[in-house]
């Protein structure tokens, strides 16, 4: 099994100059809000152009030469503010300022409204970014979450629970610990009938594996994490061993069908619904130049704007071991 998250980069980058592909939704992107007459201030001033509000991210493009382009993630936001720019097509104007930081390369962005007396810019995205941060339970694994109300899941929107098994051990430590396992069409959820605190949600974006393993408790159910969420290894014991094989089936299927449709969570509409995405990209004409075979081109390294430039800094990355996990 691999995670949806391997394919999943429009969240977390930031990229200049993609293609006409890449500009186009993804399973389970929407398209939220499309702004026309939006200037790209810092990098293209004095540039017409178009910015496009998904669900994930942000892509603006210019209207005269559409390969001329940016996609900005909402994972790579650091900061949203509105400032006075000098713009050339608008001069001293207020601007929508946004500092992000990607494979340890900060970046700020300067959108101006070409058109006059219209804050839509400024609503549309700083209230997108804010449902996306406020929805990281469907994305993010989390630890010793509030998950739980009054011994039952706290759900969330457009969730549903397809299962609720009682008498499940988390094989986390020496003795395990007893609690209940819960699988949703977003995420699986266990917590200690003991400790509700002590608990853990998996959403389907950031499972890498699930399998049946023998441990020293017997066959075992053993989930394993992405990369990105530390790459954590849980073992939990479901008894007798059917109902352990039909925990692994619906996980499974409904992993399955997450792939299909992911549900990112973040949900906002605009009162005036926007074209298709496909109906407001133009098509990129390729350029009447030859490349030469054996130079290396980076699309990432061209156009870049002026930005804040950081020395890569080390990422550690939680080794495997299985049925171990620190929730703590």
């Amino acid at each position: 099994m691999s995670s949806v998250l391997d394919a999943l980069w429009e969240d977390r980058d930031v990229r200049f100059d993609i293609t006409a592909q890449q500009m186009k939704t993804r399973p389970g992107e929407v398209l939220i809000d499309c702004l026309d007459s939006i200037e790209d201030t810092k990098g293209n001033n004095g540039d017409r152009g178009r910015l496009l509000v998904t669900n994930l991210r942000i892509i603006w493009h210019s209207l005269a030469l559409p390969r001329v382009n940016l996609s900005v993630g909402y994972n790579s936001i650091i900061n949203i503010t509105t400032r006075t720019a000098n713009s050339k097509l608008r001069g001293q104007t207020e601007a929508l300022y946004i500092l992000t930081k990607s494979n340890n390369t900060r970046f700020e962005f300067i959108f101006t409204n070409v058109v006059p007396g219209s804050p839509r810019l400024f609503t549309s995205v700083i209230a997108v970014h804010r449902a996306y941060e406020t929805s990281k339970m469907y994305r993010d694994l989390k630890l010793r979450a509030a998950l739980i109300q009054n011994k039952q899941l706290r759900l969330l929107p457009r969730e549903q629970v397809y299962d609720k098994i009682n008498g499940v051990w988390n094989l986390s430590s020496d003795q395990g610990n007893l609690g209940t396992f819960f699988i949703t069409n977003v995420r699986v959820v266990w917590h200690a009938n003991m400790n509700e605190s002590f608990n853990v949600s998996i959403p389907y974006l950031q499972i890498w594996s699930i399998r049946i393993r023998d441990s020293k408790f017997g066959l075992a159910l053993v989930i394993e994490s992405s990369r990105q969420s530390g790459g954590y290894v849980l073992g939990f014991k479901i008894d007798p061993v059917d109902k352990l094989q039909d925990a692994l089936k619906e996980i499974n299927s409904l992993h399955k069908v997450y792939s299909v449709n992911p549900i990112f969570g973040v949900d906002y509409e605009m009162e005036e619904k926007p074209q298709p995405l496909d109906e407001l990209t133009v098509e990129q004409l390729p350029d009447d130049v030859e490349i030469e075979p054996d130079e290396q081109t980076d699309a990432f390294t061209v156009s870049v704007p002026a930005g804040l430039h950081y020395a890569p800094v080390g990422s550690h990355w939680f080794g495997l071991q299985a049925l171990r996990i620190a929730l703590t």
